[in-house]
Order: C-alpha cells, then sequence, then structure tokens
C-alpha cells in the first residue's frame, strides 16, 4: 500500500512540475509598432534567462501557445 501511495504521489509531482515548466516561463509582450511602420501584435514569449536549449523556436521544444515545433539549433 505505501509504494502505491509513493508511486502516485511521485507521478502526480512529476505532472505538475512538467505543466509548470511548459507556461511558467512565459512573458505577454504586449503590441508595438516597429520603427519601419509595421505593427506587431500581442503575444507570449519565453523569459529571458540566458539559456537557449528552453526556447519555444529551440529544436525540440513546442510552443505551447501554438503548437508548433521549435526549428533553431542551440548551438
Amino acid at each position: 500500500m505505501k509504494k502505491i501511495l509513493l508511486t502516485v504521489a511521485c507521478l502526480a509531482l512529476t505532472l505538475t512540475l512538467m505543466a509548470s515548466e511548459s507556461f511558467a516561463r512565459s512573458v505577454r509582450v504586449g503590441g508595438y509598432t516597429k520603427r519601419d511602420g509595421a505593427y506587431v501584435a500581442p503575444h507570449q514569449r519565453t523569459a529571458p534567462d540566458g539559456s537557449k536549449m528552453n526556447n519555444w523556436s529551440t529544436k525540440g521544444n513546442i510552443n505551447p501557445y501554438t503548437g508548433k515545433q521549435g526549428t533553431k539549433r542551440y548551438w
């Protein structure tokens, strides 16, 4: 019985961490106009943290808001 409870607790913790990592490191960017006059609509992006490996545009990652797979190499 203890093994089952421990397994369920570990699974719940793992799922919670996976879900929070997908959405926790995002930043809302408000709409703005570029110098050339082009308008950029409001959107979400990964929070700046100095790492290229966790950006949604990097290969192996998926943007949780659009479902698109990353295409850029991280090295």
